[in-house]
């Protein structure tokens, strides 16, 4: 479904990783350690060596657009261009999504400026999503959330990854998360992945 091979980023690599349809893999480390790095690379935003691919296709072989529709970076700290966040929900929205992560159907005419920290990270999750990419690429995606909250996200995650048979790839600094999230789990230290084994 998905693989790195030989990818070298900066100061993290060589890495080679296979993530299958379905599965959702969590990257720990410690800060620093080029987690988001890895991810940023993964999506073709940074310069890297080796290669990437989805699906049989390589990264290099596809045009960046059409390479992050389908393996799409969720940051921990979103961007909007518009005021309002339904004018970024350019393929509508699932009302029953938003309800499920604790929102209303009138979060689409909030000015992005009103909305906390935790609500930004919630609606560029859920932008996300009606996206419908094959791999998410999860840059801490409840790193400013309540309990409650995570949890919600955590659910929904876990239905996406399931009925589109998605592959995930999740950054989080929450072992438990991990644990309860991952079908596999990986610390990045020194450049390397090395597996969470039991």
């Amino acid at each position: 479904m998905f693989r790195l091979e030989q990818l070298v980023a900066r100061h993290v690599g060589p890495l080679s990783l296979n993530v299958a349809a379905g599965e959702c893999i969590c990257v720990l480390g410690a800060s620093g350690s080029g987690k988001s790095l890895l991810l940023r690379a993964i999506s073709d935003l940074d310069p890297h060596d080796g290669e990437i691919f989805f699906d049989g296709r390589a990264c290099s072989a596809m045009p960046a657009p059409e390479w992050r529709a389908a393996v799409m970076l969720v940051m921990a700290e979103s961007q909007w261009w518009f005021d309002t966040i339904g004018d970024h929900f350019i393929d509508g929205v699932d009302a029953a999504w938003l309800e499920r992560l604790g929102l209303t159907a009138a979060a689409m005419s909030w000015s992005v400026a009103r909305c906390s920290t935790g609500e930004r990270q919630r609606l560029a999750l859920l932008r996300a999503l009606m996206r419908r990419p094959a791999v998410l690429l999860l840059d801490e995606p409840t790193g400013n959330l309540d309990d409650e909250s995570s949890r919600r996200v955590e659910a929904l995650l876990a239905e996406y990854r399931r009925t589109r048979q998605a592959a995930v790839l999740w950054v989080s600094h929450d072992e438990q998360q991990a644990a309860r999230v991952a079908t596999r789990r990986f610390v990045l230290d020194d450049g390397k992945l090395t597996e969470i084994r039991g």
